[in-house]
């Protein structure tokens, strides 16, 4: 309905009815228009009415949705179901060209439009959580690992020669698999233990790239989100020596907007020293499906992202960025920013109540004030009765009452990814000194959902300490 529709309409309804509507019509309209002009998350955050409305106006300019369109390509965006053109609201043309993901289409002007919008809303979004300098973001269809193999790749573009990654150890598999996908030799540091945490040896770093000679680094890998008792990077120290070696810094930041102490540690960075790219997954930071991820550049250097965009091979999906604009959309600025301080409420929450738990049972929170999204308590009293290969069955019994995403982590477990041998993997170093539970406090979590983990974790860890006691006594039998 346009405007001389609604005048229209006036000669067969009331007149005032038609101008009630017409006012409503337009306090949409006026959302959409502040949208476009603004470039950012709305304010407020949209009703799912209003994000439909939306989503349908922009659907209805691409080309397989026109009126009175005939397609003869051999790819006009016809869905056969129903459910999955309502599921994408009738965009099927996806986002980006066949030389550039962030181009036009010529035949879907809706979906490029959301696709900048998108964008837009993500650099807003990284703002609002520290990441002040940000300068240019691309949405990609992607999870994190794929990500980061994209980003290498376009590292490599302007350092062909380059092979060798400098890599402080992390134990999660995504970054290490990143990075042999791609036939690169990893450069792995060893970590140091200060205090409970585990934290990068700076010394150690500097001396590899001196050692292997700065022309035959392609990167150095940051991880700025970790498993507690990693600690995150000490992101400015990196990126300063980074600069003083003129060696390209890529940040793996995989969960880690969430934390606005880590977003603003990440922007002091890009002032202080050399940052090529951020790379921050889209589900664990933004409460979408999986699927995307966020690559971000700051200070107008902006080559990283112009180079991703330009290497990926075709279209792509317009899952992603039609999930994460839907989502931005939904939360506006003031929901966002609410969602940021919940979280680090919750995390001191959580921390306090899972300590009273711990010491209930005879142990204690580790000390990782330096990881700012998750936690970890010792099984030391466990590991006692039944040995450190004998606590990770605690895992598995949580998880059984549906506490997921805990991890018990023993310390003397060798794994091998991508033929590389790691001892004491999940610890993030060899020898770490006690068994114990992680667990994270992540963005969206609710107090109830706290009390309820304490509540849990206290029962099973009286029934695993029976059950500990019960192969205690038993082996003590057959000694006698």
């Amino acid at each position: 309905m346009n405007p001389t529709n609604f005048e229209l309409a006036e000669g067969l309804i009331s007149s005032r009815y038609i101008k009630q509507a017409l006012e409503a019509r337009n306090k949409r309209d006026n959302l959409v228009k502040s949208l476009l002009s603004q470039r950012r998350m709305p304010e407020d955050g949209w009703d799912d009415q209003q994000i439909v409305f939306f989503l349908q106006n922009l659907s209805a300019m691409d080309s397989n949705n026109f009126v009175d369109n005939i397609g003869v390509g051999e790819r006009e965006g016809r869905i056969f179901n129903r459910l999955v053109s309502e599921r994408y609201y009738g965009m099927s043309h996806g986002v980006g060209r066949s030389g550039d993901l962030t181009a036009e289409q010529p035949k879907a002007a809706g979906s490029s439009l959301l696709g900048k919008l998108a964008n837009l809303m993500v650099m807003d979004a990284l703002k609002i959580a520290g990441m002040h300098n940000v300068s240019s973001c691309a949405v990609l269809p992607v999870a994190t690992g794929m990500a980061i193999t994209l980003s290498l790749m376009g590292i490599s573009s302007a350092r062909p020669g380059a092979k060798k990654v400098i890599w402080p150890r992390v134990d999660q598999k995504t970054c290490l698999k990143s990075l042999l996908a791609m036939g690169l030799t990893p450069i792995i540091i060893e970590n140091m233990l200060e205090g409970d945490e585990v934290v990068a040896d700076m010394n150690a770093i500097e001396q590899a790239i001196i050692e292997h000679g700065p022309d035959n680094i392609l990167t150095v890998i940051a991880t700025t989100s970790c498993f507690a008792p990693r600690r995150p990077e000490r992101i400015v120290a990196i990126a300063e020596l980074c600069k003083k070696h003129e060696v390209p810094l890529l940040v793996n930041n995989a969960y880690g907007c969430q934390s606005r102490v880590n977003m603003k540690s990440i922007a002091s960075a890009c002032q202080r020293g050399r940052i090529d790219g951020i790379v921050q997954s889209t589900d664990k930071n933004f409460m979408v499906p999986v699927g995307g991820a966020i690559l971000a550049t700051v200070n107008r250097n902006d080559d990283l992202v112009k180079a991703v965009a330009s290497l990926y091979p075709g279209r792509a999906s317009c899952s992603a960025v039609q999930d994460l604009f839907i989502t931005l959309l939904s939360m506006g600025r003031r929901g966002y920013q609410k969602l940021l301080e919940e979280r680090e409420e919750m995390l001191a929450y959580m921390f306090s109540k899972v300590g009273e738990v711990a010491q209930q049972h005879g142990e204690r929170m580790l000390n990782t004030s330096g990881n700012g999204i998750s936690l970890a308590m010792t099984l030391d009293s466990y590991v006692a009765m039944v040995g450190k290969p004998g606590v990770s069955q605690l895992g598995s019994m949580l998880f059984a009452r549906s506490c997921s995403g805990t991890r018990v982590v023993t310390c003397v477990k060798e794994e091998r990814v991508g033929g590389i041998a790691f001892q004491g993997y999940g610890a993030h170093m060899s020898n770490y000194p006690c068994a114990y539970l992680s667990f994270a406090c992540a963005i969206g979590i609710q107090k109830e959902e706290v009390d309820l983990f304490a509540e849990r974790l206290g029962k099973t860890l009286k029934e695993f300490r029976k059950k500990c006691e019960k192969k205690e006594g038993g082996k003590e039998e057959k000694q006698e």
